[in-house]
C-alpha cells in the first residue's frame, strides 16, 4: 500500500566520491547536509561567508572568492563595538578590526584553493527576498540586527537570477574545468513573509534554477524542497518551531541525497567510517579491561586499513582519539 506520494528523485549520471573536493554555500540547510558530508569524510568547505540565504549574496560571495579579491579596512561596518562585514554572518565579527577583516581574509583564500579543485559545488538558496543597504543599492547576505530602516526590501526578479548564474558559472568554469553544480532549494519556510509570500519565493526560485540548468550541462537539481512538501509532509517532521525540518527530515533527505549521487562503493565506505564512529563512541564498563584493549586495537587496525586503502580519507582525528584511549 503507497501511503505517500513519493519525489521522483533525478537520475544522475555522475557520482560524489571521497575523492572529490565538495563546496557548498547557502542557507542553513547547506550547513545539514555538510555536515552530514564531513561526517561521512567527505572533502568539504561549508559557507566561507558564512550561511546566507538568498542567489544574489550567494552570487556575490563566490564571484569574489572566484578571483580570490581580499576584503579591506574600508569594508568594515562598526555597531554595539562590533566590528563586521554586511556580507558575512556574524562569525566573522570582533571587536578588533584587525582581528574581523583577518578572519574573513584566512576564510575567503581558503575558499578560493579548494574552489579551484573542487568537482561539486552544492548551492542552496533559501528565498528571493533581499535586502539592499540604502545608501548604495547593495544587497546584503546578513543585516546584523541594524535598523530596518537603513535598509529596502525587494523580491528578486527571475531573469536577474538566471543571467546572473550563467555568467558565474561560465567563469567558474575557466578557473575550474571539472566542476558540478548542484542546486537546491532549502525546504526552511520564511514565515516572516506570510505563507503565501514564502510560496512566491519558493516559487521565483524554483523557475530561475530550472532555467539554469536547462541551458547548462555542469548543473543540477536535486529536490530537497519538494521531498519535505510532499514526502514529509506532516508536523511531526518539522523541528518545534514549525518550519525548520527536524533530525528525522534532514536525515531522510540526507538518504534521499545519497541514493542519488553515491555509487555501492561510496555507501560502503560510508559504512567503514560509522562502525568507525560507534565503535570510539562506545562507553565500556571497564575502560582498563584487557577486552576493551583488544576493542581499540581491532578499531586502529581498521583505520590503518581504511588510509592505506583511501589515502585522500582524513581520519587522523579518529585515530589519534584511538591511540589516546589506549595509552590510558
Amino acid at each position: 500500500m503507497q501511503l505517500i506520494t513519493t519525489v521522483e528523485l533525478p537520475l544522475s549520471q555522475y557520482e560524489i566520491k571521497h575523492s572529490d573536493t565538495i563546496m557548498l554555500m547557502g542557507s542553513c540547510f547547506a550547513e545539514n547536509i555538510g555536515n552530514k558530508l564531513s561526517d561521512n569524510k567527505f572533502i568539504c568547505d561549508r559557507n566561507p561567508f558564512g550561511i546566507l540565504y538568498n542567489p544574489m549574496s550567494i552570487y556575490e560571495a563566490l564571484s569574489r572568492i572566484s578571483c580570490n579579491r581580499l576584503y579591506d579596512g574600508t569594508e568594515l561596518m562598526q555597531s554595539g563595538g562590533q566590528w563586521f562585514s554586511i556580507m558575512h554572518h556574524g562569525s566573522f565579527s570582533s571587536s578588533v578590526k584587525e582581528e574581523c577583516l583577518d578572519n574573513i581574509n584566512n576564510r575567503l583564500s581558503l575558499g578560493y584553493d579548494n574552489l579551484r579543485k573542487a568537482k561539486w559545488l552544492i548551492l542552496t538558496f533559501g528565498t528571493a527576498r533581499v535586502y539592499r543597504w540604502s545608501s548604495d543599492g547593495r544587497i546584503v547576505g546578513n543585516c546584523h540586527k541594524l535598523s530596518s530602516r537603513l535598509f529596502t526590501c525587494e523580491l528578486l526578479e527571475i531573469d536577474e537570477i538566471v543571467s546572473s548564474y550563467i555568467s558565474l558559472i561560465n567563469t567558474l568554469k575557466k578557473l575550474n574545468p571539472d566542476l558540478n553544480v548542484i542546486f537546491t532549494v532549502s525546504p526552511i519556510r520564511h514565515a516572516k513573509d506570510g505563507m503565501h509570500g514564502n510560496q512566491i519565493n519558493k516559487s521565483v526560485l524554483l523557475v530561475a534554477i530550472d532555467k539554469i540548468c536547462s541551458v547548462m550541462d555542469c548543473c543540477h537539481y536535486f529536490p530537497s524542497y519538494e521531498i519535505m512538501m510532499d514526502e514529509l509532509r506532516d508536523y511531526r517532521f518539522y523541528a518545534d518551531d514549525m518550519f525548520h525540518p527536524s533530525h528525522l527530515a534532514v536525515e531522510y533527505i540526507w538518504e534521499k541525497f545519497t541514493e542519488t549521487y553515491f555509487s555501492k562503493a561510496t555507501l560502503d565506505i560510508m559504512k567503514h567510517c560509522e562502525e568507525i564512529r560507534r565503535g570510539l563512541n562506545h562507553r565500556p564498563f571497564n575502560p582498563e579491561s584487557e577486552s576493551y584493549r583488544k576493542f581499540l586495537s581491532q578499531i586502529l587496525l581498521k583505520i590503518d586499513i581504511l588510509k592505506e586503502k583511501l589515502p585522500y580519507l582524513d581520519v587522523e582525528k579518529e585515530k589519534l582519539l584511538c591511540q589516546t584511549l589506549l595509552k590510558k
